[in-house]
């Protein structure tokens, strides 16, 4: 593939959106929960990770236990709807599947990580950083970052239109 300028792309074939490889991950976790739900995890942690645009990097490292846990809910929510007694066979069913899953979890959260790393998760990351404003400079955006007050400033803001957060503002006591 070629861009307009002639050079040639780093990157080809399928990216998807954090959104998307979340919703892949969530996919093969749900249908792996009925046959191999370790393995099928740790697949769909591998597919993600590989499949995801670099800058989606950080958004999806950090949801495989939540998917991990909302696929399993909503299987062991399904399995319990017959019982007599639909909350103990939900909590049992649970416990169980969330037990007999925490090294798959671990392992393919792990092995997620591992792929992200080289492919610029570090770069998300000190980007992040520098969004929330830890240098001390202005975000990447050029928004400026927010800092604490000084001893010495005034203790009140002049009111913003439409902006009503129950403060005290007017004029400083000694204008």
């Amino acid at each position: 593939m070629t861009r307009t300028g002639g050079t040639r792309t780093s990157e080809t074939g399928l990216r998807l959106t954090a959104r998307g490889a979340i919703a892949l991950l969530f996919v093969i976790t749900l249908l792996g929960q009925v046959f191999l739900p370790g393995p099928a995890f740790v697949a769909g942690c591998v597919a993600a990770a590989l499949l995801v645009q670099p800058r989606d990097l950080l958004p999806l490292v950090v949801t495989p236990p939540l998917v991990f846990f909302a696929a399993t809910a909503f299987v062991e929510l399904v399995r319990s709807m017959g019982s007599g007694s639909m909350l103990q066979t939900l909590g049992l069913g649970l416990l169980t599947a969330l037990s007999a899953g925490a090294p798959w979890l671990f392992g393919g959260s792990a092995l997620m990580l591992a792929i992200a790393w080289p492919r610029g998760l570090p770069a998300n990351v000190r980007e992040l950083r520098q969004d929330l404003g830890a240098d001390g400079s202005r975000g990447s955006r050029g928004a400026p970052v927010p800092r604490p007050r000084q001893s010495g400033e005034a203790a009140f803001d002049p009111e913003p239109e439409g902006y009503f957060e129950p403060r005290v503002y007017g004029k400083a006591p000694d204008e």
